[in-house]
């Protein structure tokens, strides 16, 4: 089972603590991540975007002008795809982007993802995260373990650690319930609270 050092916010070691081997030991599976991070982009994706083709862009019912005798081109429409306010060719039209991915596959994805964190050693756990709502105290903490890319994750939704950390870059703060692939993969550190770990390990396990 592996097991990873316990720090105060001030970057002390205060002890250590032994993981659950399914949830930050298991075999890391890249072919799955990869499946769910595509999944979860997909899914962000609005679809709302929407042009005209050229049976539906206003007016152009006129022939231009006669088919022969001018020397210029013939053309039937002022709306087709090469004139200049025409239709589009291969028209965009709202649709559903969303992919759906299997909860086992899933739990399966973050699993692989939480114990690449830890075989990196980018996991820093920490006794409590229990701070004022002053972007200068989080940025001070995060410094203390040279973290300036980093996900940090609380038992639930902590106002103070989220106000002290929206102005910082690079830094994302979320609850252990909605730990995802992509932020795991996308931040550099891993921060995150004893009793987080607790949680993460009942959810995930």
């Amino acid at each position: 089972m592996p097991k990873v050092s316990v720090y105060k916010k001030d970057g002390t070691e205060a002890g250590s603590m032994t993981l659950k081997e399914n949830v930050f030991g298991a075999k890391v599976n890249e072919s799955i991540m990869h499946q769910v991070v595509v999944a979860q982009l997909a899914n962000r994706r609005q679809g709302t975007q929407s042009v005209l083709s050229r049976s539906e862009v206003r007016g152009g019912g006129a022939k231009p002008w006669r088919q022969k005798g001018t020397g210029r081109a013939r053309h039937g429409t002022t709306r087709s795809p090469i004139w200049i306010k025409g239709g589009v060719t291969f028209a965009m039209k709202p649709r559903d982007y969303s992919q759906k991915v299997n909860k086992k596959v899933k739990k399966a994805a973050i699993q692989s993802a939480l114990s690449m964190k830890v075989a990196d050693k980018e996991i820093i756990v920490l006794e409590d995260l229990k701070i004022d709502a002053k972007t200068k105290t989080m940025a001070n903490v995060l410094k203390s373990f040279e973290a300036s890319k980093a996900l940090i994750v609380t038992e639930n939704k902590d106002d103070n650690v989220v106000r002290a950390s929206n102005n910082l870059q690079g830094v994302k703060t979320c609850s252990a319930q909605s730990v995802n692939v992509y932020d795991l993969i996308n931040y550099d550190k891993l921060v995150i609270t004893k009793k987080a770990v607790k949680k993460v390990e009942e959810v995930f396990a």
